[in-house]
């Protein structure tokens, strides 16, 4: 089994195929439930189901490290630099149903600029993992500002998420903010005040 080397000596595992094993587990979930798996609507569900948790989760098998080196550029340019908006999709750990939102993600550079469709693609690798928003935010933040040396680094999420509006307290309006402001824009309010005013431009 392969596996790939995180920030800070942490492991995880590249999965082997393991479909076959994820069908039978979805199988037997449908027959607990009190579900036929082999009626007419159901029968190609088990392989649907895996499939859809194996795109999922696909961040597990990618290095957000490399997502970035890859495409590290040298520039004299030392202003914040915001990707708006950036859509993402995750699943909640602790229910397994999906959250989902948008990220403001910005950095202001000291050597080096990234690609900025890497900015999204870096959102992407942390959200196709099981997930706390919390940790989501810091990851990205802490990737960003590790791997460029930037002088600050700011990340807000917005989310909504399904385990609170379809089940427990049922609420159907609620929506999660999340932050994390490393660098300069933690430490200078100004700085800090661009950022916040960078996104909500444009917006109603």
């Amino acid at each position: 089994m392969k596996a790939v080397r995180h920030r800070r000596g942490s492991v995880r595992a590249l999965r082997p195929s393991g479909l076959p094993a994820l069908q039978t587990h979805v199988r037997a979930i449908l027959e607990q439930i009190g579900e036929d798996p082999t009626r007419e609507g159901l029968a190609k569900t088990p392989a649907r189901v895996a499939r859809a948790y194996e795109f999922l989760t696909s961040g597990y098998a990618q290095d957000p490290n490399a997502v970035i080196n890859g495409a590290l550029f040298v520039e004299e340019y030392s202003e914040m630099i915001l990707c708006r908006d950036i859509d993402f999709f995750s699943l909640c750990e602790h229910h397994l149903l999906p959250f989902f939102g948008k990220a403001q993600v910005a950095y202001i550079p000291k050597n080096h600029i990234i690609g900025l469709s890497k900015l999204a693609r870096l959102v992407e690798v942390f959200a196709r993992r099981v997930q706390v928003q919390e940790r989501l935010t810091t990851q990205i933040a802490t990737t960003l500002m590790e791997e460029l040396d930037a002088l600050g680094v700011g990340v807000v999420l917005k989310a909504e998420h399904l385990c609170m509006r379809m089940r427990g307290v049922e609420k159907q309006n609620s929506v999660v903010v999340t932050s994390a402001m490393m660098g300069t824009l933690r430490t200078h309010q100004a700085t800090r005040q661009e950022f916040m005013t960078l996104m909500q431009n444009g917006k109603a």
